[in-house]
């Protein structure tokens, strides 16, 4: 598992490069203030998901519809595993 990740972290572009710029971070700290709570669990939340790969797409990045508040817990395992079968 950690050498998959590692090969795939080197290909991976900046997060600045796939859009993680300010206005995603003011959009992030926003809807954790509004949905403080993990969609999945109900643990407090530490980060904003999206629900469906923006991939690029600015829309789908910012959009407040695609997002989910997940704890890291979630986030690190259970997204991961959902996003593997697609």
């Amino acid at each position: 598992m950690r050498a998959r990740k590692k090969r795939h972290d080197q290909n991976r572009p900046s997060s600045s490069a796939r859009g993680y710029n300010g206005e995603w971070r003011k959009l992030r700290a926003e809807f954790l203030r509004e949905h403080p709570f993990c969609a999945f669990c109900g643990a407090p939340a530490e980060h904003v998901d999206h629900k469906v790969r923006h991939r690029g797409d600015k829309a789908l990045l910012l959009s407040w519809v695609n997002l989910q508040s997940l704890c890291a817990h979630c986030h690190n395992s259970i997204k991961q595993r959902m996003e593997e079968r697609c």
